[in-house]
C-alpha cells in the first residue's frame, strides 16, 4: 500500500496534465469530453493525497504532484506538435518532356484558414520558427495559444476566408471569360489549407499545361510566400517537363490595390462630412526579431499602407485623422489611435485589416476586438470595413499582376 498511494498520484498527476492539454487543444466537439477526463484525473489525484497522505508526506507529494502534472502537460503538447499534416497532394501523372496541351495555367496562392478550428497551421508554423531558431510562444505555452485560437472561432462561428477566396477566383475566371480568354485554366491553391500550393501545381500540370503562372495574394514577401514557392520549385517542374514557372509576386506595389482603400472609404462615410472621419489602417505585424530574417513583411506593409494615407489625404480626408496602427508584435495598436480620432472630433472611424486577402480570423474577430477596446462615445460609430475580398478593384489588381506575366510570356513566345 505505501508504494501504491506514491504509483496511483504520479499516474493520476501525468494523466490530468496530458488530458488537460487534450482539453485545450481538440476540435470543439470533443473538449467537453476531455475536460471531463481531466477533471476526473485531477479529482482523482486530489482524493488520492487527501485519503493517503499525512503531514509530513504532504510536503513531498503535493509538489512531486505539481511536477509530473508539468510533465503530462510537457509529453501532450510534444504529441501535440507532432500532429502531421492530413493534407496530401494527387499523384503527378504527367509523364516527364510532355510539352503539354497548349494552355497557360493560373494556381491562385494565398494563406489559407480552415474554416473551422483546426490548428495544423500553426503547428507547422511553430515547427519552422523553431527549425530556423526563432522564438514565438514557448513551447509550454502553446497549448494556451491553441485555445484561444478555438475560442476565436467559437464566438464568430466559422472563418470566411475559404469561401471568400473561392469567390476571388470565380471572379477572377469570369473577368478573363469575359474578355474571350476561354483557354487559361484556375487552380486555387493555400498554405494553411487544402488543396496546397504543390497540391494546385501537380492538378495543373496533369490537366496538361504549357506554362504556369503563381498568382501571390499575398501583400508583402514574407516566409509565407517562400514557402508556396518553394513547394512549386521543389517539383522541378521547368527541368522534368520544359514549362516555365514564373511567380507575380505580392501586391504591395499594385497601386490598383491602393485605390481599393479610398474608394470603399468614400462608399462608407454614410453622410458624414470626410472632416469629421478617421481612417485606420491596421496592418498584421511581426517581432522584431522577424525583421531580421524577412524585413520586407515590415517593410511593404509599412510603405504599402503609407501611400495608401498619401491617396485618403489627397481625396479630401484630414492628415490627422489618418493613421497606421498595428494588431501584433508593433506599435501603435488600434485603440489609442481611434482615441486620438474621437479626440480630434471624429464622429465617425473606418478601420480597415490591410494586409488580409480575405475574411480571417484577424478581421473577422482580431482586429475588431482590439478597436473596441478604445474607450469611444456611443455615438461615434466604429466600422469595420474588413480584408480586401472580392471587391472588383481587388480582382482587378491580382488581374493586372497575372497580365503582366501573360504579356510576358507572349512576348518571349513570339521572339
Amino acid at each position: 500500500m505505501t508504494y501504491l498511494k506514491w504509483v496511483l498520484a504520479a499516474l493520476f498527476a501525468v494523466l490530468a496534465g496530458v488530458l488537460y492539454v487534450g482539453y485545450l487543444t481538440v476540435h470543439p466537439l470533443r473538449m467537453s469530453l476531455l475536460m471531463f477526463l481531466s477533471t476526473v484525473a485531477l479529482a482523482l489525484l486530489v482524493a488520492t493525497i487527501a485519503i493517503w497522505f499525512r503531514r509530513a508526506a504532504l510536503a513531498v507529494v503535493i509538489p512531486l504532484s505539481i511536477g509530473l502534472f508539468v510533465v503530462g502537460w510537457w509529453l501532450m503538447t510534444l504529441r501535440f506538435m507532432a500532429t502531421p499534416d492530413p493534407r496530401t497532394s494527387p499523384d503527378l501523372t504527367r509523364a516527364p518532356g510532355d510539352p503539354g496541351k497548349g494552355h497557360t495555367a493560373v494556381v491562385y496562392f494565398t494563406h489559407g484558414e480552415p474554416e473551422t478550428y483546426n490548428p495544423i497551421g500553426w503547428v507547422n508554423q511553430f515547427r519552422e520558427f523553431d527549425e530556423q531558431g526563432i522564438a514565438f510562444v514557448p513551447l509550454l505555452v502553446r497549448p494556451l495559444f491553441a485555445q484561444a485560437l478555438r475560442k476565436h472561432y467559437l464566438i464568430v462561428g466559422r472563418s470566411n476566408h475559404r469561401f471568400m477566396h473561392h469567390q476571388m477566383i470565380k471572379a477572377l475566371e469570369r473577368r478573363y471569360r469575359e474578355e474571350g480568354d476561354s483557354i487559361t485554366r484556375f487552380y486555387l491553391s493555400f498554405l494553411d489549407d487544402s488543396p496546397t500550393p504543390e497540391a494546385g501545381a501537380i492538378m495543373a500540370l496533369n490537366d496538361g499545361c504549357s506554362r504556369m503562372i503563381v498568382s501571390e495574394v499575398f501583400l508583402t514577401v514574407s516566409n509565407h510566400t517562400a514557402e508556396g514557392e518553394n513547394q512549386i520549385k521543389e517539383l522541378d517542374i521547368e527541368e522534368r517537363f520544359g514549362i516555365p514557372v514564373v511567380f507575380t509576386g505580392p501586391l504591395y506595389d499594385s497601386e490598383t490595390l491602393k485605390r481599393m482603400f479610398v474608394e470603399r472609404a468614400n462608399a462608407n462615410l454614410a453622410g458624414v462630412d470626410k472632416s469629421k472621419v478617421g481612417i485606420l489602417l491596421v496592418g498584421h505585424g511581426q517581432p522584431d526579431e522577424w525583421d531580421e530574417e524577412w524585413p520586407t513583411e515590415t517593410e511593404h506593409e509599412t510603405r504599402f499602407r503609407n501611400d495608401v494615407l498619401d491617396l485618403l489625404v489627397a481625396d479630401g480626408f484630414r492628415p490627422e485623422n489618418v493613421s497606421l496602427a498595428w494588431m501584433e508584435f508593433k506599435e501603435p495598436h488600434p485603440a489609442p489611435k481611434v482615441e486620438e480620432f474621437v479626440a480630434n472630433g471624429v464622429e465617425r472611424v473606418l478601420y480597415f485589416s490591410a494586409a488580409i486577402s480575405a475574411d480571417a480570423m484577424h478581421s473577422q474577430y482580431d482586429v475588431p476586438a482590439l478597436v473596441a477596446r478604445a474607450d469611444v462615445p456611443d455615438d461615434v460609430a466604429l466600422v469595420n470595413l474588413g480584408a480586401w475580398n472580392d471587391d472588383p478593384i481587388v480582382i482587378q489588381a491580382i488581374k493586372e499582376k497575372i497580365d503582366a506575366e501573360l504579356r510576358a510570356g507572349r512576348e518571349v513566345a513570339a521572339e
